[in-house]
């Protein structure tokens, strides 16, 4: 169990002008970061913390206080950042402490097709990101292209297999690989919003009033259906938020297949994480994609 140093409370509690936390216990579940609640006496916050020589905290607080431009908290919540400070290349990121509870998934549905609608008013014209940013371990390339698809071919999938070991994908493979992604793609009309960009079900929750609470992004400008997409890859998710989504933004046309698309981009990223089974799951994709 990994604790944190007298030193780093002390220099945390001088960031936040507090005294010392009555409590401070340690959260379990993530794979990348430790995490603590951290109690003061008149609140209590979330904390982590990232020794892993990248910056992964600070693109976090990026991305939640641009989410936060968006969101409707009657029905969702992206956590407010209290704090971010960098001690000696170690990461420290504190947001609120919200307690959740496991309540149907109405408002996330709403909360997050209210969100996905609000900043279409304030979309870049562009497809993409200003800054570098990380999806799990791996990084997640900035830049911005003036159309979805060389977006999401060009900044998400060959960044990607190009990470791939060797020779996994021969180049005949991937170049059928991506003109069958054009094709797929070619007659869609994307819906250019800012996505949280990694939503399986570790990264959602429901607080205790029922609200929706989504946290752990790794944003981008991109097809609204992404976040949809990610949603049905390792399940979770139930019936009631799908309908309140789908009221907002209905199903368009060839999404089944987007699904995959959009998911292999994810399927990738654990593959060169990971190894394993997701590489077997990688093949299994391009069969799909390339047999469409």
């Amino acid at each position: 169990m990994q604790k944190l140093s007298p030193i780093e409370v002390n220099e945390i509690c001088d960031e936040l002008g507090e005294t010392y936390p009555k409590s401070i216990e340690q959260v379990h579940g993530g794979d990348i970061h430790s995490a603590w609640q951290i109690e003061f006496p008149s609140r209590k916050l979330f904390l982590k913390r990232n020794n892993r020589n990248k910056k992964y905290l600070e693109f976090e607080q990026y991305c939640l206080q641009n989410l936060r431009k968006f969101i409707n908290q009657q029905y969702i919540i992206v956590p407010e950042v209290i704090a971010y400070k960098n001690i000696k290349n170690i990461e420290f990121l504190l947001i609120e402490w919200i307690d959740m509870q496991n309540f149907d998934q109405k408002n996330l549905g709403k909360g997050l097709g209210e969100m996905h609608l609000n900043s279409t008013e304030s979309n870049p014209k562009n497809f993409g990101y200003p800054i570098e940013g990380f999806i799990g371990l791996k990084d997640q390339k900035k830049g911005w292209e003036n159309n979805w698809i060389d977006c999401f071919i060009n900044l998400r999938i060959m960044p990607q297999l190009s990470i791939l070991k060797s020779n996994f994908l021969d180049n005949e493979t991937i170049k059928k690989l991506k003109v069958k992604i054009k094709t797929e793609l070619l007659n869609h009309k994307p819906i250019n919003t800012l996505v949280h960009g990694d939503l399986w079900s570790g990264n959602v929750g429901i607080e205790k009033n029922g609200k929706g609470v989504i946290f752990d992004p790794a944003s981008w400008w991109a097809d609204s259906e992404v976040d949809i997409a990610m949603t049905k890859l390792f399940g979770g998710f139930r019936k009631e938020f799908y309908e309140e989504y789908h009221k907002i933004f209905p199903i368009k046309r060839g999404f089944e297949n987007r699904i995959i698309i959009y998911n292999f981009y994810h399927i990738l990223n654990h593959a060169n994480m990971f190894g394993g089974g997701y590489l077997n799951q990688v093949k299994d994709y391009v069969k799909k994609i390339i047999n469409m």
